[in-house]
């Protein structure tokens, strides 16, 4: 969970955003990882059909 909170905490000071409290800390926290694991399987998809797309033609 720190590395999860680092993450979030590392992401949130990036943006410039304020920094919430502790209960909307770990709600943020799981959220910014959904949404970079989302955005993660999404371009590794891509990728994927892309290279195979390729290689087939």
């Amino acid at each position: 969970m720190k590395l999860l909170l680092f993450i979030s905490n590392a992401f949130i000071n990036t943006m410039g955003i304020t920094q919430p409290s502790a209960k909307t800390a770990n709600r943020a926290a799981w959220f910014i990882f959904i949404m970079l694991c989302a955005v993660l399987t999404t371009v590794a998809t891509i990728a994927f059909l892309g290279i195979r797309w390729a290689s087939q033609h």
